[in-house]
């Protein structure tokens, strides 16, 4: 168990280095000079030098790689070219609109999709059935953004029963906080809730042809015993796997999303880092969604032992 753990460690970090080489080489073939850009064109080139050497842009692109690697691992993210502060703090500020958004939508998800996919599977070929694969299809055809201004249109324009953008912030209070992030969370989990509902419905078919479920069966136990005590549980897996995997797509896949409802996110802060070329921001907050699907994944492939006994014989 030590050495699976030690080697999936290993792995993880060794791939979190391979990463940030590929974000630093990215970024640094990117167009436009930061200096440039913070000085407009106007700016005589002595001035631009001296922004450029005082921003360390003059220096090789190994020491620099260096340099923003040692300050990852020591906790220092570098400063913002823009905003003129530490970039740990902003990410950390950000975050706190972010991780709400994505769990808020992994929860509806959820919420919409188990019990969708289990009806669908226990009702094979019914209306539910159908409904369910109607459902799928739409959602993962209609990009999130899409379902993002339909709901704006609806709930805000004509109704005018939420909020069409913008974040209180949290020390408005709980509800305001919350009210304002529904919609959005919401243009997330529909897309995710369609995979999520295919997912479920197939696993659950496959174990309700499983010897355990037909042995529980044949003690006499009911339908409904059978599937919500044996077979929805063995069908969690997969379930599972696609949970995480969801996850780190709501955080990093909500540029869009967070963009249409002017939330003050990671993903509007990596969208308008990159509009103005502040390449420590965009290098650290790549790096952290990056870093947040290694680790998510990391930590499924582990939770797999914790879910299947059976997993673990070969360990």
């Amino acid at each position: 168990m030590i050495a699976l753990l030690s080697r999936r460690l290993a792995g993880l970090i060794l791939t979190l280095l391979v990463v940030s080489l590929l974000i630093f080489a990215v970024m640094g073939l990117l167009p436009g000079d930061p200096a440039s850009i913070m000085l407009g064109t106007s700016a005589s080139p002595d001035t631009l030098a001296a922004l450029r050497h005082e921003l360390g842009l003059d220096q090789p692109l190994l020491v620099r790689y260096i340099q923003w690697l040692g300050g990852v691992f020591s906790g220092d993210l570098g400063q913002s070219y823009t905003y003129g502060v530490p970039v740990a703090g902003l990410i950390l500020e950000r975050l706190a609109v972010t991780l709400p958004l994505a769990l808020m939508a992994v929860a509806l998800s959820v919420a919409i999709a188990i019990p969708l996919g289990v009806l669908a599977a226990s009702h094979r070929g019914g209306l539910v059935d159908t409904i369910a694969s109607v459902f799928s299809q739409i959602s993962v055809a209609v990009p999130a953004f899409w379902v993002a201004l339909l709901l704006i249109i609806l709930f805000s324009t004509t109704l005018g029963l939420m909020p069409s953008g913008g974040f209180p912030g949290w020390s408005a209070g709980i509800w305001p906080a919350v009210k304002a992030l529904l919609m959005p969370s919401l243009a997330l989990a529909l897309p995710q809730a369609g995979v999520l509902t295919r997912v479920t419905r197939t696993a659950v078919l496959e174990t309700l042809h499983e010897d355990f479920t037909r042995t529980a069966v044949a003690k006499g136990l009911s339908a409904q015993s059978v599937l919500w005590r044996h077979s929805v549980p063995n069908a969690l897996i997969p379930v599972f796997t696609i949970l995480g995997l969801q996850f780190t797509f709501l955080v990093a896949g909500a540029v869009l999303v967070e963009n249409v409802f002017n939330l003050p996110g990671l993903g509007r802060l990596a969208y308008q880092a990159l509009s103005q070329r502040d390449i420590v921001v965009m290098q650290d907050v790549v790096l952290f969604f990056a870093a947040l699907v290694i680790v998510m994944n990391f930590i499924v492939d582990l939770s797999y032992l914790a879910i299947d006994p059976r997993l673990r014989k070969g360990v």
